[in-house]
């Protein structure tokens, strides 16, 4: 791992009473590079100068934007969105609920920007899978799209997403559920509020279960970046990245208490740029 703008790195080492062996799990070969971009959000509000850069990225304020407020369960979900960027001064901006399959394909084709805002991620990708749009989103990201998503918007960017049933209080295996997400950011387990909602061990234990990939949790009013190398901080609080692929873990059986050595922990605040490998 490497940092290009370094921020506060620290050891982690979790021990449990175990006798069980230590072993080592090896992470899966890298996946290859996409060519679009990411704006991961903590929730807690969208600043900005966020969404000022999601709009540079996608080709200026006269960019395609598509709202995609499934994850919301609210009667007027997605005008929350449509506010945000009006304010933002975006100027062809459509929100498509209800979602279907034949709107959705035309909608994502035409899109610049596609826009995630909260709620319940699980919401968001039953909508996705039973519309069969979860390769139309993933294909327009590897063409060059932005994806933006805030809360709800930015679990859901995951291999494996967060449902929201875990453990906050201890670190045991397999107390994290996770479920299959976008996939759009290779490589991370991604959490959401994660300082003001104290969800360290959640975060921490989904790591120990799935080692091959990284955590990151992102504060609100907070938002990574994520370039097809680089990523970048933007925001006001910060983004912890927990890393174990080099860690010593312990085999335990499902409910016990993890034990883990070396598991590595980096702290990027706004403006620094971090490269996982």
């Amino acid at each position: 791992m490497r940092t290009l703008q370094f921020g506060s790195v620290l050891i982690l080492s979790l021990t449990a009473c175990s006798t069980s062996e230590v072993v080592v799990r090896r992470p899966p070969p890298p996946q290859p590079l996409v060519s679009g971009t990411l704006m991961a959000i903590g929730g807690g509000g969208t600043t900005p100068e966020m969404t000022a850069r999601m709009l540079e990225l996608a080709g200026g304020l006269n960019a395609r934007i598509l709202v995609l407020p499934q994850a919301s369960e609210s009667k007027d979900r997605g005008k929350g969105s449509l506010e945000l960027w009006a304010q933002a001064g975006a100027h062809n901006v459509i929100c498509l609920d209800p979602l279907t399959e034949a709107e959705g394909e035309k909608a994502l084709e035409e899109a610049a920007l596609i826009w995630l805002p909260g709620g319940d991620q699980s919401n968001l990708m039953k909508a996705l899978e039973d519309a069969r749009l979860v390769d139309d989103v993933q294909r327009r990201y590897r063409q060059g799209a932005v994806v933006g998503g805030t809360s709800a918007g930015a679990a859901v960017m995951s291999p494996w997403m967060m449902t929201g049933k875990a453990d906050l209080e201890s670190v045991r295996s397999q107390a994290t559920e996770l479920v299959p997400g976008l996939g759009l950011w290779h490589d991370v387990i991604v959490d959401q509020h994660f300082l003001p909602r104290q969800r360290w061990a959640r975060l921490i234990s989904a790591v120990i279960d799935h080692p091959e990939f990284a955590g990151v949790g992102i504060d609100e009013r907070t938002a990574v970046e994520v370039g097809p190398r680089v990523w970048r901080v933007w925001g006001e609080g910060s983004v912890v990245v927990i890393d174990g692929r080099r860690a010593r873990i312990a085999e335990t059986v499902p409910g016990a208490r993890q034990s883990s050595h070396d598991l590595r922990m980096t702290i990027l605040t706004a403006g620094e740029t971090f490269w996982l490998r």
